[in-house]
């Protein structure tokens, strides 16, 4: 999941702008930024260029989408381009006056790129195509929003779900059918299924974590074997471990919330996980663990049981394991008595960059990605759901994954969340990183860690909300005019 980035500074001062502004249509012009002199084909149609990120099957997914819009009709040909960086080129090249016609993005992009002024605003083109929000699952409609104005329409969606390990439950005397479904269960399903390895009377034995002695348990002289669960794996979501119990991270208008008390109750039970099995231990069984896109992932190589993962995970289990007896179910909460789980959506979303060329022309492939069968035909290709509000039967039957159905639920469910939708999520979220880190490693405790974190991102937030509001007016009627 590409949530967290560093962000480059900007040059202050008029000198300092202009010399910005040459640096970055250097820059734009050296990673192959530059247009073409000619934007038609030989045949005349205009060339819309496409700047996309995947590769793989993702990438090949959406050019077979390209090639049918491509033979659907003879005035739009789109070039489609595989960009690594995709984000910061499209920057630099909007910047230097030569974006793309199209780029493929991720949601939590769409807030900052809009106030930078480096999208096209896509209302007018919405209401004359007659698009509305009710044609699509709300959460993506709102990801791909900002500030009244919607700046991009989804690609492929993603939910996150909790992954087991039927197999593992079994061996370990639990249901395979039948996932944890609360915290304090997964807690206790994860001590039952944790194997490892202690000496008794002179020997190394086996045995499972919820069979050690209580002295055991406190002197922590044994190796991990394998897991029931660790927060830390894949570790990719460890900011907004809150959210399963009740947790915000801000409350949507002024307030960073990093340090509320369900957010340290949260990192509470994170840091549970080092003091109950060793943070040694655990460092020493991490090490053993391969790369995630291979057999020797953790999760795919019966190493760890349980681990939220996304809708993608299917693929990788396809791939790399597919003798894996797995399933996927939402994730628990904590407080079950107020909400039964919680799940994160996240989208790839298309956007007309600010200055394109062909942008009429681009929000045509755009519109066209978004009908049900192509939109059906990309998800399937990268064996997601559809962001769409309505999806043909013969799409959920015949989708490979046997627990696609899980994912839609979630995604239309009360319980959805999202990550915070601000321009400073990437600065909040990598100070989340690193107060986790410290939280894991036993440095700090989370009211420290968390203090620390709504201490230096407030301060930054409200200048920066400062800022912003002494544009907000004049920025928002410049986007009425385009």
């Amino acid at each position: 999941m590409e949530t967290m980035r560093r962000r480059s500074g900007t040059v202050g001062g008029c000198r300092g702008m202009k010399i910005g502004l040459l640096l970055a249509i250097a820059a734009a012009g050296h990673c192959g930024c530059v247009r073409p002199p000619s934007d038609r084909t030989a045949d005349g149609r205009i060339i819309v260029d496409y700047w996309e990120k995947w590769t793989g099957f993702e990438g090949d997914a959406m050019q077979a989408v390209v090639d049918d819009f491509n033979r659907s009709q003879n005035r739009i040909f789109v070039r489609k381009l595989t960009v690594s960086q995709i984000d910061r080129k499209m920057m630099l090249a909007t910047a230097g006056g030569n974006p793309p016609d199209v780029a493929g993005l991720w949601a939590f992009n769409v807030p900052v790129y809009a106030e930078k002024g480096a999208l096209t605003p896509l209302n007018r083109y919405l209401e004359e195509a007659g698009i509305t929000a009710e044609d699509y699952i709300p959460v993506f409609w709102d990801l791909c929003s900002h500030e009244g104005f919607v700046w991009a329409l989804p690609s492929t969606p993603a939910t996150l779900a909790l992954h087991w390990n039927k197999k593992m439950f079994r061996d370990a005397g639990l249901d395979p059918e039948r996932p944890p479904r609360s915290i304090a269960e997964l807690d206790r399903m994860a001590e039952q299924i944790t194997l490892v390895r202690v000496e008794r009377a002179g020997k190394r034995v086996e045995v499972r974590f919820s069979e050690l002695t209580a002295e055991e348990k406190r002197t922590k002289k044994f190796d991990i074997v394998h897991l029931g669960f660790v927060p830390t794996e894949p570790g990719w979501w460890n900011p907004v471990w809150g959210y399963w119990f009740g947790a915000r991270l801000w409350n949507g208008k002024d307030r960073i919330t990093a340090d509320s008390p369900q957010n340290i109750e949260a990192f509470r039970w994170f840091q549970s996980y080092p003091r109950k099995y060793g943070l040694e231990n655990l460092r020493r069984f991490g090490a053993s663990f391969g790369n995630f896109a291979s057999p020797q992932n953790p999760f795919l190589s019966e190493k760890v049981a349980m681990e939220l993962q996304g809708v993608w995970m299917y693929n990788f289990i396809d791939k790399y394991a597919p003798q894996l007896e797995w399933g996927a179910a939402p994730f628990p909460a904590a407080h079950t008595d107020r909400f039964p789980y919680v799940t994160i959506a996240e989208c790839d979303v298309l956007v007309i960059p600010r200055g394109a060329r062909h942008a009429k022309e681009a929000f045509e492939f755009i519109r066209y990605v978004n009908t049900r069968p192509a939109m059906e035909k990309l998800c399937m290709g990268q064996r997601k759901f559809s962001p769409l509000a309505r999806m043909s039967e013969d799409f959920i039957r015949n989708h490979p994954n046997p627990y696609i159905h899980v994912f839609v639920e979630m995604a239309r469910s009360p319980y959805v969340r999202t990550v915070p939708q601000t321009p400073l999520w990437m600065v909040l979220g990598d100070e989340m990183i690193a107060a986790a880190d410290r939280i894991f490693s036993l440095i700090e405790t989370p009211q420290q860690a968390l203090r620390t974190v709504q201490k230096r991102v407030q301060l930054r937030f409200d200048r920066e909300r400062e800022r912003w509001l002494k544009i907000r007016q004049r920025r928002i009627a410049e986007w009425r005019r385009l």
